[in-house]
Formats: structure tokens, sequence, C-alpha cells
């Protein structure tokens, strides 16, 4: 059975391994403030960060601030990001994040996880990529379906819940990395540890998995 100092070694290696192969990873998220950030991270709930891309220039383009978001219409939002899925929750949720931002913080982004998850859309995960990504602060690490699959495979965690495989992988893995990780592993998980037919015989990790595969 491994132990947490045996685990610690085996994410310190993985660490290395992916930061030589993506040294500078960014968020897939296309924004220029951490408004805009926020929007697109909430749109991005069960939904590509491609197709959200392909959503927010238009988007910002016809709603340019905070402001123009809380008065916005909602079904004429719903229009702009439907193709998004679950429109309906999501324009609702943008327009009352948007009027608790401007009402409650007079406008300022507030920078941290308790205050963030108390917003209309904004869960833990959406919270850690504003942190991380527009503000620098690793508050926590970001579980996507990436995150949480590859962790699983390579041998980080066991557990299933977003939240209980975050707690593992904070456990094991210095706070300086928290947000580039994520990163990291979401490139590895799109190029090589794709889902239907990982890549395992490319893979630079491959000596670290535990799900390694010979065929």
């Amino acid at each position: 059975m491994a132990t947490k100092r045996t685990i610690k070694n085996k994410a310190k290696e993985i660490i290395k391994l992916l930061s030589e192969k993506y040294p500078s990873p960014k968020c897939a998220l296309n924004h220029h403030t951490p408004w805009e950030l926020l929007v697109a991270t909430i749109l991005s709930a069960q939904c590509t960060d491609k197709r959200v891309n392909m959503i927010t220039p238009a988007l910002f383009e016809r709603y340019p601030s905070m402001e123009a978001f809380s008065k916005a219409d909602i079904k004429e939002l719903e229009k702009y990001i439907h193709s998004a899925g679950f429109y309906h929750n999501k324009a609702k949720n943008i327009i009352n994040c948007a009027s608790e931002i401007l009402n409650i913080y007079n406008g300022i982004i507030p920078q941290s996880i308790d205050k963030l998850t108390k917003l209309s859309g904004v869960g833990r995960k959406t919270a850690n990529v504003l942190l991380g990504n527009a503000f620098g602060i690793n508050e926590g690490i970001v579980v996507d379906t990436h995150v949480t699959r590859i962790s699983k495979l390579i041998g980080l965690t066991k557990e299933t819940d977003p939240e209980k495989i975050e707690q593992d992988l904070m456990n094991i893995i210095e706070k300086k990395y928290w947000t580039d990780f994520s990163h990291r592993l979401i490139l590895h998980g799109r190029e090589t540890c794709v889902a239907r037919r990982p890549k395992c015989h490319e893979c630079i990790i491959s000596n670290l998995c535990e799900s390694f595969c010979e065929n």
C-alpha cells in the first residue's frame, strides 16, 4: 500500500515531467478581465471551453461590462448563450452574480473563496479558476473531468467526489503548483491521456501511472 510520502514523491515527479512538456500553461477560456473569466467559467459548466470561446466574443460585445450584464434582459441573454447548454440557469446566475457583486462588493470581485462561493452560479471549481487565473491566488485546485479522471488513473487519489479529490491533491502537491498543475493535467488529458483512446506509449508519465496499458 502506497504511503503518503511515496504518493508525494510520485506527484513531484509528475509535476516535473509535465512542467517540462508544458512550461507555460494558460487558462483555455479566453478573457480580458476577471469578470469576463467569471462569466466564461460559469458558462463552461457541462460545456467545452472551445464552445464557450465561440460564444463569448459576441456576448462580451453585447454586454461590455458587469453593469450591462446586471441589466440584461434574460430572454435576450439566453439567446446569446443557448449553445452552452443549461442556458436558463446560466443566464439567471450571470445576471444575479453581476448584481450581487455590484450591490454587495461595489463592483469589485471578492478574492476569497468563501465570498465567491456565495455568489450565484459560483461553486468551488469556478472560484478556484477565477482566483488562480485572474488573481494569481492558489486557494485550491481546479478539479474538472480531466483532473478527476487522470488523477485517479495515475494513482494520486481513489476518491470520486471532486471536493474529496481536491483535498487529496492539495495534501500531496505543493501550493505553488496548484493552478498550473490543473492546467497541465488538462492539457495532458486533451493531447495524450484521451478518455476513449489513451496514447499510453506516447505518455511521458507512463512509468508513474497505475493504469498504463500495454496494448
